[in-house]
């Protein structure tokens, strides 16, 4: 089993929204990176959030000029798998949520790798035994779950019954070293801690909304108003994704409901995304929730 400080070369699968996230961390905190993705545009997307990324963090002194001039040396990226794992110690896979797709995924790059290098699976709901049967390394494999990274700090650790003790110990370990919060989910849990949580939020959110009891905005207003969080349930569900939400929802449908599943369809069938297509339930970049005087503007917006 690999040491902590053996872990130097971090290869992550998938450049989407978290995936690319995770790769700039890394790569800020002197770890060298490659960032693998079968799409080419989805690349230039992640360099294009990269450098959106990092002049944000300078701005609000979240990193130093130091950091972020890692990034043009520490991070690479690539749409050949054979490439990216090249050396590398570690494999942070945050691809779709889908069984079939991260399965996929393992069975092609396991051949691949030398039998020390460990394998995360960063999964919102999914499980890691779900993956056991594409996986070559059971005691070496793990699920690492992200939140935001930037802003929302917390990643969760849950291993399977055969992942080695000593692994999750690493792993938490290394989570302190990417500035992030790790947390220990002790079994297996859908949804591990916080999404367990959120989702009963959302749920009870779109249910005010749809029952005509509130605004989005209202809701949200409520709920930031209350928690002091930067964004409401809705503001929450544009990021996270509202196709990823409403993926989940069809898989843990004991999550939600039927209104929150319409709901979400009724924008996913217009391309309405949330942050990752510039509109959702609110618009992006500069969405209404995160604008100065939102919490004292007007209700029933």
């Amino acid at each position: 089993m690999k040491q902590i400080d053996d872990i130097r070369q971090i290869m992550v699968a998938g450049g989407g929204t978290l995936g690319l996230r995770i790769a700039l961390r890394c790569a800020l905190d002197g770890y060298h990176v490659t960032l693998f993705d079968l799409q080419e545009s989805q690349l230039e997307t992640a360099k294009q959030q990269h450098a959106r990324l990092v002049h944000g963090l300078l701005r609000d002194e979240q990193v130093s000029n130091a950091q972020a001039g890692r990034v043009a040396t520490h991070l690479q990226m690539t749409t050949d798998l054979s490439e990216a794992v090249k050396e590398t110690d570690l494999v942070i896979e945050s691809i779709t949520e889908d069984v079939p797709i991260k399965n996929a995924f393992f069975t092609d790059v396991c051949p691949l790798l030398s039998p020390d290098v460990l394998l995360a699976t960063n999964t919102s709901f999914l499980l890691p035994s779900q993956f056991l049967s594409a996986v070559d390394r059971p005691a070496q494999f793990c699920a690492f779950h992200f939140h935001d990274v930037f802003n929302q700090t917390v990643v969760d650790v849950m291993p399977h019954s055969e992942t080695d003790p000593d692994y999750v110990a690493l792993l938490m370990e290394f989570g302190r070293r990417i500035h992030q919060i790790p947390v220990h989910v002790q079994q297996e849990t859908p949804g591990y801690l916080f999404n367990a949580m959120l989702f009963t939020i959302m749920q009870q959110a779109t249910q005010l909304l749809t029952s005509g009891a509130g605004s989005i905005q209202d809701i949200d207003r409520s709920f930031m108003g209350n928690f002091k969080t930067p964004a409401g349930p809705f503001g929450m569900l544009d990021q996270i994704g509202l196709d990823t939400a409403l993926h989940i929802a069809h898989n843990r449908p004991e999550l939600t409901g039927d209104h929150f599943v319409t709901l979400l369809q009724s924008y996913v069938d217009k391309g309405h995304l949330g942050f990752k297509s510039g509109q959702g339930f609110y618009r992006y970049p500069k969405p209404e929730f995160a604008q100065p005087g939102f919490l004292a503007a007007h209700s029933g917006d």
